[in-house]
């Protein structure tokens, strides 16, 4: 069996998270029981949510455990197999975690699925065919629900979520404007993924300010709002949301750090009789079929193009995640593993 390198969680960040919160540790694959297989990763999801699961507080879901493998989405090849659903060679996707092999229990539930990569490159599966562009889905589809000719905004436009969000929006006749931080990723989100505009919200010193641009890039007022960050780029979307808008709360990354996040603007929501609603996809796995569907057939089309940032090695997987917790990914923040 082969040598395992993984990197657990050491200690809880206080305030930002560090390299420091992490450590990497080299073991042996224990041998395969029956109904096991042993899948080598290809690649790690890193994904904001992790920096929440570093916390000890309460949170929508069970602290990391200290002294664990750091747990998130994996893709890989089964290697050897003791259970007969599975063959060596069998492209899968599970919740193998920060390291490079995974032995799985195969016939427990959603613990590991087969995949297609005829059309499908296998990275996509933790990306836009994957978690975060069910989430993309569940959040317009099911929330904010648009119809043709309406507004729709998102921030963190050129995230995994953002890039699957403007593709599906735009499939159902929607004007869609993303907020993202900096000229690169504004550009690439019109001219790449389909946005009538981005805005840049770096260049934007308070709430007041960015809501002016949104008012530019939203002449009609905003219908549905997708949010990832919360903050001031809520505050600001508040400002210019439509009677009767509807908001799909998916990530307030602006606070993962701790730091409280008050609305400056709270008495809109009762103003504009605004919807609300927070959501967590593993906990609608029953809309993952269609939305997997209709997510691998804008990939396999051309019509979502999503950009991936790759760190290499198991050892980059720290530094690559706390990149991503300051913006510097571009695209869908993936770990290659071979």
């Amino acid at each position: 069996m082969p040598q395992n390198k993984q990197v657990l969680l050491d200690n809880r960040p206080e305030g930002e998270a560090t390299a420091a919160n992490f450590k990497l540790l080299t073991t042996e694959t224990p041998p395969l029981q029956d109904g096991q297989v042993l899948v080598q990763h290809h690649y790690l999801s890193l994904d904001p949510y992790m920096r929440g699961r570093m916390n000890a507080g309460k949170s929508y879901a069970q602290p990391q455990p200290l002294g664990e493998v750091m747990q998130g989405g994996t893709v890989g090849e089964v290697v050897e197999s003791r259970n007969p659903r599975y063959q060596p060679g069998d492209k899968v996707v599970g919740m193998g975690g920060w390291q490079e092999y995974g032995v799985v229990n195969a016939d427990q539930p959603g613990a590991l699925r087969k995949v297609d990569t005829t059309h499908v490159p296998l990275s996509h599966y933790l990306g836009a065919v994957g978690m975060p562009g069910v989430t993309a889905w569940y959040g317009l589809v099911k929330i904010i629900a648009p119809k043709a000719g309406d507004t729709v905004a998102i921030s963190a436009a050129t995230g995994a979520v953002g890039s699957a969000f403007a593709a599906l929006a735009k499939a159902r006749g929607c004007r869609v404007v993303g907020i993202a931080g900096g000229p690169d990723k504004c550009a690439y989100a019109v001219n790449e993924l389909g946005y009538d505009a981005c805005i840049d919200y770096k260049v934007h010193a308070d709430a007041a300010s960015l809501a002016k641009a949104l008012k530019d890039a939203c002449p009609n007022g905003i219908d549905g709002y997708f949010e990832n960050v919360g903050g001031m780029v809520l505050d600001a979307v508040l400002l210019r949301m439509n009677a009767f808008g509807r908001i799909a709360l998916c990530g307030m990354i602006a606070g993962y750090d701790g730091a409280p996040l008050p609305l400056a603007y709270p008495a809109l929501i009762l103003v504009n009789r605004l919807k609300i609603e927070g959501f967590i996809v593993s906990e609608h796995m029953e809309v993952w079929p269609e939305a997997l569907a209709e997510l691998g057939q804008l990939v396999g089309s051309g019509k979502l193009r999503p950009r991936e940032s790759v760190a290499q090695g198991i050892e980059s997987a720290p530094e690559a995640f706390i990149g991503l917790l300051k913006g510097k990914n571009f695209g869908k923040q993936l770990v290659r593993l071979i």
